[in-house]
């Protein structure tokens, strides 16, 4: 569901990447980034309307997200990400934010993935043990020995290799298709209670509404291509046919998830342990139960592995941040043994942490991850705001386009998902059904948003003057070294 970003610049000396990403290497890599089944529990929960939703995304954000990717990469081929592309349409200070929500997003985001392995993993320790996972004592004590442990593993350099990203996204695939083919069969079988009305809008809209951002935050991904510019094989070619059926693929993976757990549990899905109560209600109906404790198991691993390399890859935007000075100096401080970014793990580890503690204080497990999940929406989709407002600038400033496509498709792609970006973003500031207190819920969304972009501004201005006289220092020195003390 989220990507990671990269350096902004890259040294002369820096040597050339092999250009060995063909068609079908991003295909299946833009499916890993977008297709996030964590999500899909907490939509599905709120029937079938979200199909709906999802069609509607998909045509109006996610179409729109491709082409604005695909713009941005040409204008900016192989320079990393959502921060260059703000900062160099909209200046430094909308780089910043871009980057800073990113990163921070991923903070809210972690925990929720601790919270959904403490609900799968309970399957493991078999079914008088499954209740568990609402137990906050319990999810709370998991949630944070699980996170502590991945920083130290991230901080060790074992966290962050190929192979545990590998475990992740293999987990993710084969959840997908045991999920949907034991939905395949239960229909073939025994047919579905699914009728026409459960896709009708429902009489009280409003626990929908909040799924609409939930849906957008789950179809991010795309912009991973930006990471990837100079080892993709004929990127003018290759990345559009790529983004087109990565998109297909991915749309078509969220769509069957939600389907298949509305066919076998309908919409008492429980957020947290959705899939697998899924799974194991099919595999009881068709003499398979045995697999119910296997699958949690590696799904949980899975989720671990995800979760991660999330916390690895999202810790690279403050390390470089501090050696940018646009934070504290010290975010930047490379492990003298393991050469890993240990500064930013652990402040990105204990921030994670207390929003885990906070949200348990007076709040259910489900509640927190919905709250958690909610504002890492938020977050999430600032950088998308940006992506889309330059496809507009361009179309509405430029007499004659300089990239792919043509003013007009720059500018309703643009306009499109600038519109659907910006209602996500309002929208799931509507409760989910989770939600006890809806005072409590606009107080953290509203006040979590504020502070999180206020921070931002503090350190970019704070930090950002505090770097050129620095820069001018250190220019001094080289340049007359016998005037210093």
């Amino acid at each position: 569901m989220h990507t990671i970003l990269s350096t902004t610049t890259q040294s002369a000396e820096q040597p050339h990447l092999i250009r060995a990403l063909g068609r079908r290497d991003l295909v299946l890599l833009f499916v890993v980034a977008v297709f996030n089944l964590n999500v899909v529990p907490s939509i599905a929960a709120n029937g079938g309307i979200t199909v709906w939703l999802w069609i509607i995304s998909l045509l109006l954000f996610f179409w729109p997200q491709g082409i604005a990717v695909i713009e941005l990469a040409h204008r900016y081929p192989g320079e990393g990400g959502v921060y260059l592309w703000a900062k160099e349409v909209f200046g430094d200070f909308h780089g910043f934010l871009s980057g800073w929500c990113y990163w921070t997003n991923n903070m809210l985001y972690v925990p929720t993935v601790m919270l959904y392995f403490v609900g799968v993993s309970v399957y493991v320790l078999g079914p008088a043990h499954q209740g568990l996972a609402d137990n906050k004592i319990f999810a709370s004590i998991a949630s944070l020995s699980l996170l502590a442990l991945l920083t130290l593993f991230n901080i060790l350099g074992l966290g962050v290799g190929k192979w545990i990203n590998n475990l992740g996204a293999i987990g993710t695939f084969v959840a997908a298709a045991v999920l949907i083919g034991l939905a395949g069969v239960i229909w073939s079988r025994f047919g579905t209670t699914i009728t026409a009305s459960d896709f009708a809008i429902p009489a009280n809209p409003k626990f929908v509404l909040n799924s609409f951002g939930v849906i957008c935050f789950g179809l991010v991904g795309l912009e991973l291509a930006s990471v990837m510019g100079d080892e993709i094989k004929d990127p003018q070619r290759t990345l559009p046919d790529a983004v087109a059926w990565g998109g297909i693929l991915s749309g078509m993976l969220y769509v069957g998830a939600t389907l298949a757990l509305l066919i076998a549990v309908g919409k008492n899905v429980n957020v947290l342990q959705g899939i697998v109560q899924a799974v194991s209600h099919m595999a009881a109906q068709v003499g398979l139960s045995g697999i119910t404790i296997p699958f949690a198991l590696m799904l949980s691993l899975s989720i671990a592995g995800i979760g991660s390399a999330w916390m690895g890859g999202s810790a690279r935007i403050p390390f470089v941040a501090g050696l940018d000075s646009y934070m504290p100096s010290w975010l930047g401080h490379v492990h003298p043994r393991y050469a890993t970014p240990y500064a930013a793990l652990i402040v990105q580890g204990i921030v994670s942490a207390v929003l885990v503690i906070l949200n348990f204080a007076g709040a259910g497990v489900q509640e927190t991850f919905q709250k958690l999940l909610s504002l890492a929406v938020v977050l999430q989709l600032v950088p998308f705001v940006y992506m889309f407002g330059a496809l507009v600038k361009f179309a509405a400033t430029e007499s004659v386009p300089k990239g792919q496509y043509s003013r007009v498709t720059m500018f309703f792609a643009g306009l499109s998902g600038f519109l659907t970006t910006i209602l996500g973003i309002a929208l799931v500031f509507f409760p989910a059904q989770q939600i006890s207190s809806l005072f409590w819920y606009e107080v953290w969304m509203i006040g979590g948003t504020l502070f999180f972009i206020g921070l931002a501004a503090f350190f970019f201005f704070v930090y950002g003057r505090r770097k050129a006289p620095k820069e001018r220092y250190s220019l001094a020195q080289d340049v007359s070294p016998g005037l210093s003390k």
